[in-house]
């Protein structure tokens, strides 16, 4: 493992960039308040929320009864992380204000032991902590903690962040190994997320121990919760039983260390996943590392969709077996991409590892965007690979994947994790160490580095393009770290790095899929890197029984997909040729506006009309039109396919 390099803040980044910027403006000036009046229930037609006013009945300051999930505080609480990235990217007295009095009424809602779940508060406080398997107050406690870290990053105000410190430390006088202390983890992995980020805010070592704690006892006793149901003699969900339960579901069936494929809830398992690797490279723990490696090359080898969705099983949203992937039933819940993102962050900051930003920004531009209509105001939690409207949504088996984005669900978890993945998108863009500046994303974006300011100007990712400003503030050597996409090939003419307009030998400073420029930079040095956006076919693995005979097509990070609407439906129909000639085309008006769509020359079959015929079918030259797989589903219901047929 290498030395962990330095994250950075968001507030060090600013996004200017034509994709990432229209969406981040399109994510504060409509998601952001457009959520607030959800959380409020002051949106007519959609599923009612009340997150906000449970708390304000917590708090004493309304009467009512709480509805919802039993975690909707955590609704409240990404909605304020957003909110806190938000007010680093555009500040808003306004925002902030009404921000701060949700926070008022959160502090109102504490407890005076530290305590803080309006569902317990509210509803069963005789039964607080007695469920940690089903109830998610250690999920909902975690997501605050978050919230109160980056609002604290964003405001300077620790109104909240004193709030969680409190909460935090209720936990931990709760659940430990000393003696005396309850032996619990949570059902829903995420508290250890927030206790990194709580540490990492306030230098605390007591809230990474407790991280710690709860991450590897996890899996040392494997009945835990079964006994712990036993014992309490009751249920969250559903009628009470003593049947075994299956412990896979929320990874608690081994220790961390004896896990070797991921396995259960996919968001679950990846929230522990991100706070295993925040905590070995803060700690510089090896084997913990090795534990986080192990995981990431099972999903990233047998258990990842090509466009970043992750969980193929519906039952329990869960991975599904090795290489088991199916396209139409696929769960690929938007917020176990965003999670990936979270993940594979924490593996590059100890590993400065392309693979890792590759993953990022697969995600970034296909399964996590998915998750929001072009409006931003409707919002998928499943994000499949096929769609066939006659079933998908409707039949068993198919209706957790809806041909259409409804306005808001009951358990709507994954609309504020957008809205915080987006908002905060600039962190995710550089790191520094003490001799090198690392750059993972091709996003256009102003960084203020400790070594330089560097700027950043491109078309990414419609175009091969991008132009690096160096504004050293050392007179001193240091390097200057740029991640190359998987896919550029400089063998070919058109590839090419220059730095102040001289071509460097790329393949002799590449190491891991970056290439590192050691120089004296001066005032104006301008890299440019510069790459053909070709189209790309891709193909499954063997084992891969659903993409047998498929393509998939790829330009640049996008995945592409095809629909209904442009190709006379019947995408069963239609043949991608072996000579694949497609052109890439700039969608000038309409709901696609400044997406780059791609025609290609295609085959459509067909038949003789009869269910089963002895006469094959007849082949048709066709202009076929692929999107990108983010934008489907924004102009009503049709087919929609990633991968189809290729022609024999």
């Amino acid at each position: 493992m290498e030395k962990r390099v330095k994250g950075i803040s968001s507030s060090c980044v600013t996004i200017s960039d034509p994709f990432w910027s229209q969406m981040q403006k399109k994510v504060i000036d409509v998601v952001i308040p457009f959520q607030e009046k959800v959380l409020n229930d002051e949106v007519p037609g959609v599923e009612k929320s009340h997150a906000i006013e449970n708390f304000r009945i917590a708090a004493g300051l309304s009467e009512g009864e709480f509805y919802g999930m039993v975690f909707q505080d955590s609704d409240v609480a990404k909605w304020l992380e957003g909110v806190a990235y938000s007010l680093i990217v555009k500040p808003d007295a306004e925002l902030e204000k009404r921000a701060d009095a949700i926070i008022e009424i959160i502090e109102k809602a504490q407890q005076p032991d530290g305590y803080l779940d309006t569902y317990f508060i509210i509803k069963e406080p005789e039964h607080r902590w007695q469920n940690l398997h089903e109830c998610h107050e250690l999920y909902c406690a975690g997501h605050m903690m978050e919230a109160a870290a980056a609002y604290y990053d964003a405001t300077g105000k620790d109104k909240l962040l004193h709030v969680t410190e409190r909460l935090a430390d209720a936990i931990i006088s709760r659940f430990g190994s000393e003696e005396g202390k309850e032996h619990g983890i949570p059902g829903h992995q995420e508290v250890e997320i927030g206790l990194m980020k709580l540490y990492h805010t306030t230098g605390k070592e007591k809230y990474k121990n407790m991280a710690r704690y709860f991450l590897e006892e996890r899996g040392k006793n494997p009945d835990y919760f079964y006994q712990e149901k036993v014992k309490r003699g009751w249920q969250h969900w559903g009628q009470y039983s003593l049947d075994k339960l299956d412990v896979t579901y929320n990874q608690a069936h081994q220790t961390i260390y004896e896990q070797k494929e991921a396995v259960g809830h996919a968001v679950r398992a990846l929230y522990m996943y991100t706070a295993m690797a925040d905590l070995a490279g803060t700690d510089g723990d090896e084997r913990l590392y090795g534990a986080c490696r192990t995981l990431w090359d099972n999903i990233v080898g047998k258990k990842l969709y090509i466009t970043g969705g992750l969980g193929g099983n519906s039952e329990g949203e869960a991975f599904s077996v090795n290489y088991e992937l199916p396209n139409d039933m696929a769960y690929a819940e938007t917020c176990a991409s965003i999670a990936m993102v979270f993940f594979a962050h924490h593996m590059l900051e100890m590993d400065m590892d392309g693979a890792y930003a590759d993953i990022i920004e697969k995600e970034l531009y296909n399964s996590t965007i998915s998750g929001m209509q072009l409006d931003g105001e409707k919002y998928f939690y499943v994000n499949p690979l096929e769609c066939e409207p006659s079933v998908s949504g409707k039949l068993f088996g198919y209706r957790h994947a809806l041909p259409v984005r409804p306005g808001w669900y009951a358990c709507a978890c994954c609309p504020p994790n957008l809205i915080r993945l987006v908002t905060s998108l600039g962190k995710y863009c550089f790191s520094e160490s003490d001799s090198t500046i690392y750059s993972h994303l091709m996003i256009g974006q102003k960084a203020e580095m400790e070594k330089a300011d560097i700027t950043i100007k491109t078309r990414y990712p419609w175009e091969g393009e991008a132009v690096y400003g160096v504004t050293p503030k050392t007179e001193q050597e240091f390097t200057l770290a740029i991640h190359i996409p998987y896919y550029v090939d400089f063998e070919k003419q058109e590839a090419y790095l220059t730095v102040n307009g001289e071509k460097l030998d790329v393949q002799s400073l590449m190491k891991k899929g970056y290439v590192y420029i050691k120089r004296q930079w001066k005032a104006g040095d301008q890299v440019i890197l510069h790459f053909p956006m070709e189209v790309r076919r891709a193909y499954a693995n063997e084992h891969v029984r659903e993409d047998a005979g498929c393509v998939a097509l790829l330009r640049g990070p996008v995945v592409y997909c095809f629909e209904g609407v442009d190709n006379d439906g019947l995408l069963q129909s239609l043949r991608i040729p072996k000579d694949l000639k497609a052109v890439p085309e700039l969608c000038e008006d309409g709901v696609l506006k400044g997406n780059v769509l791609l025609k290609i020359e295609g085959v459509r079959m067909i038949g003789s009309g009869e269910l089963y015929s002895e006469e094959p079918p007849v082949k048709e030259r066709a202009i076929l039109t692929a999107i990108p797989y983010y934008a489907w589903a924004n102009r009503g219901e049709n087919q929609m396919r990633v991968w189809m047929l290729e022609e024999s």
